[in-house]
């Protein structure tokens, strides 16, 4: 995933490396925001360098439009203004409509003992979102507001003090057997703490064979666990496009759950938090899936990501006051 500036390079250098410290997603350290901006600035001054290096000394001499001061503070602060509305919309979008937890018991994850141990003693935590197109965050309209910068975003807040990276690995169109083929590089290789699996969805609609697809699901579980993570497996969405193959989609969510219970590992079930949404809640769709009928909006990640991070705080907290909860004993109560 990338951020894109809205300005070109060539002529307006400061602006586009403001702009990008600005909207560096939340899954990046300030320290790492500074150092892409400082590199930005480093790379715009050696274009310039160059460009002045190939023109005759009496044009050189003019400085361009773009060098002009007040022009560019003008401009740079329209990009910060762009920034800060942006970001207070990341802020205020639960005043529109309240994030609720299912109103019905709903399984979910127990504990995150990887996690929870690396928080404990203050060491750095790895966190890697795989998946497909709603990891990536197809929908959304800025990269701060996919699931897995939501998800730091809270993470962060909840323990300020902790170096804490979410790893955006998702790829749109893929499901297990493409995702296999980057499980060591995309994930194993990071050496995460946890590792959240979003699986399902593409295996549905491409009328996959919903066994076939949960035995790769399977052998990657053994695969992750192995080299020492946490693992909480995501399920497909309730939206339209998903709901015209209701059956396959229940046996899809149905076999990921047995799976989860068996290999003893997380679960956050989203197709039964999402339906709760429209059934209990009375959401409409069109407030949590964009117009394709498949993905996610801004609301529906955000609070997609509140929840799984309530799970994920709590598994946390649960830990530190000494209780176990067996990872195979998920229990979903109200935050």
């Amino acid at each position: 995933m990338s951020s894109h500036c809205p300005f070109r390079w060539s002529t307006l250098p400061t602006v586009c490396a403001v702009g990008l410290a600005l909207l560096m997603p939340v899954s990046v350290s300030p320290l790492r925001a500074q150092t892409v901006a400082q590199q930005a600035a480093l790379s715009d001054n050696a274009q310039s360098a160059n460009k002045t290096e190939q023109k005759p000394s009496a044009e050189s001499a003019v400085p361009p439009p773009a060098a002009n001061p007040a022009a560019q503070k003008g401009i740079t602060e329209k990009a910060i203004d762009k920034v800060k509305e942006v970001a207070k919309s990341a802020g205020d979008i639960f005043n529109r409509v309240p994030c609720q937890p299912p109103k019905v018991g709903n399984k979910s994850m127990g504990s995150l003992p990887h996690v929870a141990s690396r928080l404990i003693a203050g060491e750095p935590v790895v966190i890697v979102a795989f998946g497909s197109s709603s990891t990536q965050g197809y929908g959304s309209t800025a990269p701060e507001f996919t699931y897995p910068n939501r998800l730091a975003a809270q993470l962060r807040r909840k323990y300020p003090t902790a170096d804490i990276t979410v790893f955006n690995a998702g790829k749109g169109g893929e499901d297990a057997p493409e995702m296999m083929k980057r499980l060591q590089t995309a994930v194993i290789d990071l050496r995460p703490d946890l590792v959240i699996w979003q699986v399902g969805t593409n295996a549905v609609l491409r009328n996959l064979d919903p066994d076939e697809t949960v035995r790769l699901v399977e052998e990657g579980i053994g695969r992750i666990q192995a080299a020492g993570s946490d693992i909480v497996l995501i399920d497909p969405q309730y939206s339209p496009r998903v709901n015209e193959h209701a059956e396959s989609a229940s046996k899809m969510t149905t076999l990921l759950n047995k799976t989860a219970e068996l290999r003893k590992v997380g679960l956050f079930p989203r197709f039964a938090v999402m339906k709760d949404w429209h059934e209990k809640q009375a959401i409409p769709i069109d407030n949590f899936v964009i117009p394709d009928g498949l993905h996610m909006s801004d609301w529906g990640y955000a609070c997609f990501a509140q929840l799984l991070g309530d799970d994920i705080i709590k598994s946390v907290g649960q830990i530190k006051l000494g209780v176990h909860v067996p990872a195979d004993v998920r229990t979903y109560r109200p935050m």
